[in-house]
């Protein structure tokens, strides 16, 4: 058996090494280390509440919109306020130009750049994936970019700026939107949808949304050549490089819910799927403890909910290895993002192909480009259900005591703030991130998290120091490491 510690990652959100042991070309068990600290939850202790819709934007300039988002929501739970319908679609674009954005950015420029490498020289969809994704040099990566830039726009017109966009609020959007800003924005979007249908999936968005099982998605991918857009070419080289066979996911999957629409519900659904038993569940917060055993972070008092969460340094401490606590949900690894809150919601295409290979590198990806075809349409709707000269905001007196909380979907996964206020001041303040979740460590009883377990396995080829299956593994989380060390 062999010891080999990958890292720093490249394409990555921040700081991520990888220990592996390897034994007989397969990864035997995995560590994962988050090695950076930063303490966003102990800057915004005894600040004024409404200071974090300052500060807790710049714990990430790739989801600051989520992060606001969060933290308008656990202000506004604590304030008892609700943003009038306006405000809400508002909020809901901003999200969805972000999370859709980070869809595009993970596959064009994080995820499909690794399959140009000399590895897969020798399969026959190598050379198109050189020329339509080779990093800085595809064809098909820059018009991504392009497209990327001038989709972001939007978020100049909904908001003021991106990152860091100051206009949400915890009763709604601070910047209203006229009648000429709309039919821009709707432009935008169209335009966003076109290098969708042309380039990325070669058919309409409403065609790719509908399919529905995996032989209809076959019979999909049959119906041209097996280039045919982006989209196409990526099922055809995830049967060649069997990504439907690397890292399987825990079973259990948490999807906080997304988009609320004009009756409340939401577009994803809120809740949990359990594989084994085949069906989803509902979410009882009440569940998650954060477990600091393998972290750099006093553990006194064990696993904590949140809302008593601690985060407190200590460097030194024995047997440590990451700077990310264990998010447990009655005791229980869950994973997050796309995959999950598909699988949540309920789309037939994503169960069917999840019930046969589980959670993989080929269910995550497929995920999430299939968010791509789902959200683009309901933004359209969104836009034309604003009320140009209605309300965008909805004011409300702070509380001296309050505790609130804020749940909401990034592009990776769930979210959460919890904020405790006490004497018109922020007492205590505590993160749970998407990649958390995903890359948390060993917990008190030893338990592994959904990446440590998923790299188990992985095969390695004679002389990788950076094996090319453990990147597609990782990447398919697409790892956020500052937010997860906030």
């Amino acid at each position: 058996m062999s010891r080999l510690i990958v890292g720093p990652f490249n394409r990555v959100e921040g700081d991520l090494e990888v220990r592996l042991d390897i034994d007989g070309a397969r990864v035997r068990e995995a560590w994962v280390n988050a090695p950076m600290y930063r303490g966003f939850e102990q800057i915004l202790q005894h600040k004024h509440p409404f200071d974090a819709m300052v500060y807790v934007p710049r714990i990430c300039g790739i989801c600051s919109v989520s992060q606001s988002v969060a933290a308008a929501r656990a202000l506004a739970d604590a304030m008892q306020v609700a943003p009038p319908p306006n405000g809400a679609i508002v909020t809901n674009l901003m999200l969805a130009t972000e999370n859709l954005a980070d869809h595009l950015t993970h596959f064009y420029l994080f995820f499909m750049p690794d399959f140009a490498r000399p590895v897969y020289a020798g399969m026959p969809w190598h050379e198109t994936v050189r020329q339509r994704f080779a990093a800085q040099q595809g064809e098909h990566a820059r018009q991504a970019l392009l497209a990327r830039q001038r989709w972001f726009t939007l978020l100049g017109t909904l908001g003021g700026k991106w990152p860091h966009t100051q206009s949400i609020h915890p009763g709604g959007s601070a910047r209203a939107i006229d009648a000429s800003e709309r039919i821009r924005l709707l432009a935008r979007i169209r335009e966003f949808r076109a290098f969708l249908e042309r380039t990325t999936f070669a058919a309409p968005l409403e065609q790719i949304a509908a399919i529905d099982s995996e032989p209809a998605l076959a019979a999909w991918h049959a119906g041209a050549a097996p280039d045919a857009g982006d989209f196409r070419l990526f099922l055809t080289l995830a049967q060649g490089a069997a990504l439907d066979t690397l890292g399987k996911g825990p079973g259990r999957y948490l999807a906080y819910g997304s988009y609320a629409q004009h009756d409340g519900t939401p577009l994803f659904a809120r809740g949990l799927w359990d594989a084994e038993q085949d069906m989803a569940m509902p979410l009882d917060l009440s569940a998650i403890a954060e477990d600091a055993t393998s972290a750099w972070l006093a553990d006194q008092g064990g696993p904590r909910h949140p809302r008593q969460g601690l985060t407190l340094p200590a460097p030194d401490k024995a047997d440590a290895y990451t700077w990310n606590k264990a998010p447990r949900l009655g005791g229980h690894v869950l994973e997050t993002g796309a995959l999950a809150r598909q699988l949540v919601h309920g789309h037939p295409l994503i169960r069917d192909a999840a019930r046969r290979c589980g959670a993989t590198v080929y269910t995550r990806v497929l995920a999430r480009l299939l968010e791509l075809a789902l959200v683009v349409p309901a933004m359209e709707s969104w836009l034309a259900a604003l009320r140009i000269d209605e309300p965008y905001f909805t004011d409300a007196p702070l509380p001296e005591h309050a505790d609130g909380t804020g749940l909401t979907e990034a592009a990776r996964g769930s979210l959460g703030h919890w904020i405790a206020i006490r004497d018109g001041r922020i007492a205590n303040y505590q993160i749970v991130a998407p990649t958390s979740w995903n890359f948390s460590p060993r917990d008190a009883q030893g338990v592994p998290g959904a990446l440590e377990a998923a790299l188990v396995g992985a095969p390695v080829r004679a002389g990788e120091t950076a094996p090319v299956s453990v990147q597609h593994i990782v990447r398919s989380f697409d790892p956020c490491m500052v937010c997860t060390v906030h």
